[in-house]
């Protein structure tokens, strides 16, 4: 099976040449490329999407070299400052960069709704959109409605959101509470799910069935196409492997078809990474 795994932060050591912005910091040890490569490697994973961290403010250099190094294992989803100047033309030639494939936007904040409310965020629907822009977002369910919105003003827009939408200091039954607003995003044939970093969201341990009927919800919503498995390796709280087996051997119901959507496939076409032959 061919997998790809839909998000991995790597960084570098907070240091003067590159200091930390304010941000989550998974772990005191950076995260650097190398280990992922190794961690890929012993799982079976194939590729990765390298996400720049929030604490890389809106760099996307380290996660761009990584994938020049290494163009057949990673790729990029890289942020872009929508105030910044020439934001606009830089989204014109954004995959025209080595390694780089999208946009990913953290939009989970409090006045992330203003901010969708406000139209500060439209040029950037209407730019990607009209160049073929794929773009992540981390949400919450209560946005979910404004991203519904935005998928239906522009339909050629692709849009994933990321780990189902969850809130990160929410577990279980509290944290998948609200998921039909999510759900309710899949009658857009331009939305997309990661059901990427779930270990996080629950009390419960490996293989974690407390987040299976969920997950069948998602999938009988989405469909496999839809539906991109993936870490956030950082903050797992099992290892690399097991976030692989969750999916690959303990959910019955997948099939053989459906892993191979779920586990790389229904990514790589989704964002135009392009799978090797057979």
């Amino acid at each position: 099976m061919f997998i790809t795994d839909a998000q991995v932060h790597i960084w570098a050591p907070n240091s003067p040449e590159r200091p930390w912005a304010a941000g989550n910091v998974h772990r005191k040890v950076p995260l650097e490329a190398d280990e992922v490569l190794r961690e890929m490697d012993a799982a079976g994973v194939s590729r990765t999407v390298l996400v720049p961290p929030t604490i890389d403010a809106n760099r996307n250099d380290l996660a761009l070299a990584a994938a020049r190094k290494h163009p057949d294992r990673f790729a990029v989803m890289g942020r872009l400052d929508p105030d910044a100047p020439g934001a606009r033309d830089a989204v014109a030639g954004w995959r025209r960069q080595p390694g780089m494939l999208g946009l990913r936007y953290s939009l989970n904040r409090p006045n992330s709704i203003t901010t969708l409310n406000e139209g500060r965020m439209d040029w950037v629907w209407a730019e990607a959109e009209k160049t073929g822009t794929p773009v992540m977002m981390l949400i919450t369910h209560s946005i979910a409605p404004h991203i519904d919105r935005v998928a239906e003003r522009h339909p050629g827009l692709k849009l994933v959101m990321d780990h189902l939408a969850l809130t990160g200091d929410e577990f279980d039954e509290h944290a998948f509470r609200d998921l039909d607003k999510l759900l309710a995003l899949a009658k857009r044939p331009n939305v997309a799910v990661k059901v990427s970093a779930l270990p996080c969201y629950t009390k419960d341990s490996y293989p974690y069935r407390r987040l299976h009927p969920y997950l069948r919800r998602v999938y009988d919503t989405f469909g496999p196409q839809r539906m991109f498995w993936g870490t956030d390796y950082s903050r797992l709280p099992c290892s690399y492997g097991q976030a692989v087996t969750m999916f690959t051997e303990e959910m019955p119901w997948l099939t053989t078809a459906d892993k191979e959507w779920v586990m790389g496939r229904g990514l790589c076409e989704w964002i135009g990474w392009k799978l090797p032959r057979a």
